[in-house]
């Protein structure tokens, strides 16, 4: 079986730059992105949870699309995130981020309402059907508050433009069963299982780490795909410290991410990292790049 990876194996869940006055800054984004991709990121997923999606309105949506969009040129895969708890309000999303330039879309499951299953089914059905480039779905019920269970997955699976998962579901059974019987491109969005998702066949990873360490990240994948499995372990290893610092040290990965990188201030009501977190931080990432050398 040939793995299906249609935005790439390695993208990042991109931060949304703010300047000093809190508005959008594009000009940062498209230099954030361009390095981004400069040092191994496949593409870049726009408007998701780490790109504070919850707090930016939906012109500022459409023109960090845009701009990042410019910047990369078109070889890059661009997704934009269109999630809403709206079906109405994901179309229209959907719609605008399709003319800005989105390769694809990145849809969460609607949220705080706790549809049932065919009711989800629906909202992803209804979306699909609406526009011309693919769809990855988004499964993290700890946010969303409702899964997509696997007999929906298995339903959705057969839509011309239903390709791809995000899967922050934590359940790798349940994953290993999709991709085993349908033609779905799996991205890990929790790191600590991008290598074991990898390794059943998943399609590579979306990334929060990855504003900080995509060539790290990256080098896991390289070496699983070369057969040096001992060695993808390894560079795993390495970047467990930055990984549970960013994202499981009680801090959203959209303020670790911020913090880590001296990148701004994020919108109410998150609240940026006090001193001590940046410091730590900053030496997990520093620890990291030191160790370039083993991953090259």
């Amino acid at each position: 079986m040939t793995t299906p990876r249609p935005f790439g194996r390695s993208l990042c869940a991109m931060i949304t730059p703010f300047d000093a006055s809190g508005a959008l800054d594009v000009a940062a984004a498209a230099r954030h992105a361009v390095r981004l991709v400069a040092d191994g990121c496949d593409g870049l997923v726009l408007n998701g949870t780490t790109g504070e999606a919850p707090t930016t309105s939906d012109a500022e949506k459409t023109a960090l699309v845009r701009a990042v969009r410019k910047a990369v040129g078109p070889t890059v895969a661009v997704v934009a995130g269109v999630g809403s708890a709206d079906t109405r309000h994901t179309v229209a999303l959907a719609r605008e981020a399709e003319r800005a330039g989105a390769d694809g879309l990145l849809v969460v499951a609607p949220y705080y309402s706790r549809p049932p299953q065919p009711a989800v089914e629906a909202h992803f059905r209804t979306v699909a059907d609406t526009v011309d480039v693919p769809l990855m779905l988004y499964d993290i019920p700890g946010r969303t508050g409702v899964r997509i269970e696997v007999d929906t997955m298995l339903r959705l699976a057969e839509h011309p433009r239903i390709v791809a998962v995000k899967d922050c579901a934590q359940d790798l059974a349940g994953s290993t069963k999709v991709i085993a019987n349908t033609s779905l491109a799996y991205y890990s969005g929790c790191e600590e299982l991008n290598l074991p998702l990898y390794a059943v066949e998943g399609a590579g990873q979306v990334s929060t780490v990855a504003n900080a360490a995509p060539e790290a990240l990256r080098a896991v994948l390289d070496a699983f795909d070369r057969g040096d499995t001992a060695r993808a372990a390894r560079i795993n290893r390495l970047t467990l410290p930055l990984v549970e610092l960013m994202m499981a040290s009680g801090l959203p990965g959209a303020v670790t991410a911020k913090a880590v990188l001296g990148a701004g201030s994020v919108r109410a009501p998150l609240q940026d990292a006090d001193p001590q977190s940046v410091e730590r931080l900053r030496r997990a990432r520093e620890t990291l790049l030191a160790h370039r050398d083993e991953w090259n």
